[in-house]
């Protein structure tokens, strides 16, 4: 601060309390104060809400100040913990080279934990827009060295220290409010902090941490909450329900204008037992106090009920004892509903005010009120190692950050949103794909990096930064997927030179992609089944020239009923018959041939094989002889099975199953003729070597001899 003065404002929802105080052997003296309250309600919940207004305000109060003290360029400041995010994070450091450790590595440990919440928060999903929350305070938990906790570590030599903190974040524009009002009077924020975090930090030392204490901050639109435990901080809280909720009801309950009330509700701890007021139809009253308090006695509790609510949360359990500061904590009967909602007794729920602090020496009268703890806690930080800002412009955009001792180019990243993956640029998805039974894989193509400037110069993620750079980054651009052709991944087979029915021609051997013929220039996808060694097929050749092979239908009318007989044309290669998957080589002729009408046999499905004739010796030969006896009829004439079938004839089939054969069916299938004997001849029938007749049954295994004599 200017000429090693602390200047530190408090800028609370009901008015502005500036202090200047000057460090003087190691502590704080207070130099001057002053107080504002706002003209209009131009805050709300802690919230600014007309700039414009709240600015006026500090520019009175610092004019008033600097005519004390003198020029005053940066200030402290302190946030209420409107939508307050708060994060535990731990930090580690290797410290068996350090020797004595001492306050700065302290200190960096610290800011390591608070740079580890801030990533957790940018990954958490937490909040909507990391990169739109701002770290405002910090409370360390506690300390260890080799595992050993431990109250501080200056001092101290170990192998490993340790820390685990409290990091508290609140939204942008919750920041850039306060920011906004400040400039404009002319004042640079040089520190920020959490207003419970301040008022913590003067009315409970470390020295009574270790007992379950609560504090809570009642202004005018938020209680702030701040919880000790066991030695250290252990959780910071918000309800947006305050003094505001009071002086509202009182407004509602006897048409006040709100100013008016809120200098009623001001009134009704004193010593007046009637006060007196004028409403908005400008008729005079004058009520006693009892009555206006009895009037905002549902709204206290539902006050008290809410902060209770908030502890509980956070505590998990009712605390030893809740100590009040901020003008609302002066609200009757406030402490007495505060501790009916906690179930504790009454004595334990206090109104604290700040009539002795530690640290800070030349405290007014005006200033020992339970409104004054924050602004005196915010001047104590104001000398100590509170954070503050760094300006950084990342495209174009103004980021602050906290100045964490050494902020790098990844932090700045971190805190606009950016994916520092998103620097690398991926490399494309490459592509599995089989030639032949072979599998292959092609890479896509490599990522382009991408580039950081500080100014025009390129710079590293570890690049230091210092106030007011500014960053301009560009993405990395990924890589493509390869789209390769089927030409560029196996050989094409070489053309075919045939002839076909006399014809010559050339064709090119098909090569297929999953079964699907492809052309060379096909491109391929993942997967893809390629297959180009089998060559050029009998089929593929006739489909390639237009000549499919497509069946002959033959219509006839077989016992009354239609019946169709396909024939499909059957092919030659160099005047060998050959099936359609035959592969061809260059210099094949092919031929079609012209087949014969089908047989009766064909047509009727009669197949002598399947018909399981027996077998009979005739004469010493081995003859076949059929047990299932077919009769055909063509257009009424008989007919044998083997003879050609004339087109859209009438046939009739009968068929006799499971037929006895007698001698006379194995003389006709030995195709014996009778009309070749000689005229003057005899013949004898000889059954298995005796004599028999014509008509004699024969059975699988039997001997038929047939002898000719003369007469």
């Amino acid at each position: 601060m200017d000429n090693q003065l602390l200047f530190a404002l408090d800028i609370g929802t009901r008015s502005v309390v500036g202090l200047v105080g000057k460090a003087e052997n190691g502590a704080i003296k207070l130099l001057a104060s002053d107080r504002e309250e706002h003209h209009t309600r131009a805050m709300l919940d802690g919230q600014i809400h007309d700039v414009r207004e709240v600015a006026e305000v500090l520019a009175s109060v610092k004019a008033r100040l600097e005519a004390t003290v003198g020029p005053l360029t940066k200030v402290a400041v302190a946030a209420a913990g409107r939508a307050l995010c708060t994060l535990r994070a731990a930090a580690e450091l290797e410290t068996a080279s350090r020797g004595t450790l001492t306050q700065e590595d302290e200190r960096s440990l610290e800011l390591a934990a608070i740079q580890t919440a801030q990533a957790e928060l940018a990954t958490s999903g937490a909040v909507p827009d990391p990169a739109d929350y701002y770290c405002v305070g910090y409370s360390v938990v506690n300390f260890s060295l080799d595992s050993t906790r431990i109250k501080s570590l200056v001092g101290q030599r170990g192998k490993r220290a340790g820390i685990e903190v409290i990091a508290t974040f609140l939204p942008r524009q919750v920041i850039d409010s306060l920011q906004s009002a400040i400039q404009t009077v002319g004042l640079e924020m040089a520190t920020l902090t959490l207003e419970p975090i301040a008022a913590i930090n003067v009315l409970i030392p470390s020295t009574m941490r270790h007992l379950n204490l609560v504090l809570v901050d009642v202004g005018a639109g938020t209680s702030d909450v701040a919880i000790t435990r066991d030695g250290s901080v252990i959780a910071y809280g918000m309800v947006p329900f305050a003094g505001d909720e009071i002086t509202e009801t009182i407004s509602q309950q006897f048409l006040l204008d709100f100013n008016v009330a809120e200098t009623v509700k001001r009134q009704l701890g004193g010593k007046n037992k009637k006060l007196s007021f004028t409403d908005v139809l400008g008729m005079d009253h004058k009520l006693p106090a009892k009555t206006i308090i009895d009037a905002t006695t549902a709204k206290v509790a539902e006050l008290g009920q809410a902060i209770a609510t908030e502890i509980l949360a956070l505590n998990t359990a009712a605390p030893q004892a809740v100590l009040l500061v901020g003008g609302g904590a002066l609200t009757p009967f406030l402490p007495e509903a505060l501790a009916q909602a906690l179930d504790i007794p009454s004595a334990r729920v206090a109104i604290r005010r700040p009539d002795s602090l530690e640290g800070i020496t030349g405290i007014p009268a005006e200033l020992c009120t339970p409104d004054a703890v924050t602004p005196l806690g915010i001047l104590k930080l104001a000398g100590g190692r509170a954070l503050n800002f760094v300006n950084i412009t990342v495209n174009e955009r103004p980021i602050r950050l906290f100045n964490l001792s050494r902020l790098t180019v990844a932090d700045a990243l971190l805190a606009a949103g950016i994916d520092i993956r998103a620097l690398r640029g991926r490399p494309g998805m490459g592509l599995t794909i089989t030639v032949n039974g072979e599998t292959r894989f092609i890479a896509g193509s490599h990522g382009t990096p991408g580039q950081i400037l500080q100014g025009s110069q390129p710079v590293q993620l570890s690049t230091t930064l210092n106030d007011q750079d500014v960053l301009v980054v560009t993405l990395g651009a990924d890589g493509t997927a390869p789209a390769p052709l089927l030409k560029d991944v196996t050989a094409m087979p070489a053309p075919v030179n045939i002839k076909a029915n006399g014809k010559s021609y050339t064709l090119e051997p098909q090569v297929t992609i999953n079964g699907q013929p492809a052309a060379a220039d096909t491109v391929l996808r993942d997967r893809d089944q390629i297959d180009s060694h089998k060559g050029l097929t009998l089929a593929q050749a006739l489909h390639k020239l237009g000549l499919k092979p497509e069946p002959v239908e033959h219509i006839y009318q077989v016992n009354g009923a239609k019946r169709s007989y396909k024939v499909w044309p059957k092919y030659t290669i160099n005047h060998q018959l050959a099936s359609l998957d035959s592969l061809l080589a260059s210099g094949d002729a092919i031929e079609t041939l012209k087949l014969p009408p089908p047989t009766l046999g064909e047509i009727l499905g009669i197949n002598t094989e399947t018909d399981a004739p027996i077998t009979v010796l005739f004469n010493g030969v081995t003859c076949p002889v059929p047990i299932r006896r077919h009769s055909i009829l063509v257009d009424g004439r008989p007919a044998e099975s083997s003879q050609p079938a004339p087109l859209h004839s009438a046939i009739e089939l009968i068929t006799a199953a499971d037929y006895q054969p007698l001698i006379s069916d194995v003389l006709l299938a030995a195709d014996f003729d009778p009309r070749s004997l000689p005229a003057a001849s005899r013949v004898t029938l000889l059954l298995n070597g005796l004599p028999t007749e014509y008509t004699a049954f024969v059975k699988n295994g039997d001997s038929v001899d047939l002898k000719i004599s003369e007469i």
